[in-house]
């Protein structure tokens, strides 16, 4: 009697290891080259017309210069003389003054364009319903890109003079005997310029953040048992915040570099960085209205810096 074995069957071999695709890491670098070479016009735009004027106006700002030309010899002096005096008094030099000036008139105009922005935004987003009246009232902000600056801040002029509408007006009215001098060429107009013409750069954004708040936040607050301030301060406003931060840097290096709307609105009489900037060009004195200029765009740069630390645009984008 034979005794049956059980058949044997072979363990199955390890699988060699699956080397990557040939064409795998040729392809990767395929794209890769595509990605530079469909960035290169913008990034050959963004050096000619931003990296390199920059650069010029850095090296000018350390030449030489008199009543009649420009020498390239490199000095320090446009630079000691932006802040001349400001480390040697108790009295607070012209160049600090000039930039709490300009300081001012970017926290007005700032808090004015938020409010006003975030307002027109929120109603627009969450209030309309219809996407075409959304896009109606949209573009009714983008109306005032339609006319100049100058032609803007000009038609207040009639409106806020001493015999403008608004004197006479209330002076009809009874309320006011004798006109309000404040009105026009004061700081009250050059801020209400600002406001005219910069709030539509915190609209823009702050509306395109709320177009992408998923509306089903909103009605779990409400589920929830919030209330709308509640729902807005601790929902959508948080939820806001690059398109906010995008809107502030938009505003405040807009008011910082400006010089038009106070020379006009301020009857020259109101002093800003740009301003001073301003007149130095005039009078060809381009070595220290390029050594005001970095200034500027080193103060530019910490606010930018300071927004950017308070909100991850990176992350929140």
């Amino acid at each position: 009697m034979s005794t049956a074995t059980a058949p044997t069957h072979p363990l199955p071999e390890t699988a060699p290891a699956v080397s990557p695709l040939p064409g795998l890491a040729a392809t990767t670098r395929r794209q890769r080259r595509l990605a530079y070479w469909q960035a290169m016009p913008l990034g050959l735009v963004f050096l000619v017309f931003f990296v390199v004027p920059l650069a010029l106006t850095l090296i000018v700002s350390f030449w030489e210069y008199n009543e009649y030309e420009i020498i390239p010899a490199f000095t320090l002096q446009n630079y000691a003389d932006v802040f001349e005096g400001c480390l040697s008094g108790a009295d607070l030099c012209t160049t600090f003054r000039t930039y709490l000036s300009t300081l001012k008139f970017c926290l007005l105009g700032w808090a004015a364009t938020l409010s006003i922005g975030f307002t027109v935004a929120y109603f627009v987003a969450f209030h309309v319903r219809s996407t075409a009246m959304q896009t109606v009232l949209f573009l009714i902000c983008t109306i005032p890109f339609w006319t100049s600056n100058v032609i803007r801040m000009i038609a207040w002029i009639p409106l806020l003079g001493r015999n403008g509408l608004v004197n006479d007006t209330l002076i009809g009215l009874g309320l006011i005997r004798t006109p309000i001098e404040g009105l026009l060429y004061s700081d009250f107009s050059v801020v209400l310029a600002f406001i005219h013409l910069d709030t539509v750069f915190m609209i823009v954004p702050i509306f395109n953040s709320m177009m992408r708040i998923d509306r089903s936040l909103i009605e779990a607050a409400t589920d929830a048992g919030a209330t709308p301030w509640q729902t807005l301060w601790n929902v959508i406003v948080p939820l806001c915040k690059p398109g906010i931060a995008i809107g502030s840097i938009f505003v405040l290096t807009l008011i910082m570099g400006d010089f038009v709307t106070v020379g006009v609105m301020g009857g020259q009489q109101i002093a800003s960085v740009g301003k001073v900037i301003q007149v130095q060009m005039a009078y060809l004195q381009f070595p220290a209205a390029a050594a005001n200029a970095v200034v500027l765009l080193g103060a530019v740069m910490v606010l930018i810096a300071a927004l950017t630390r308070l909100i991850d645009l990176r992350r929140e984008l």
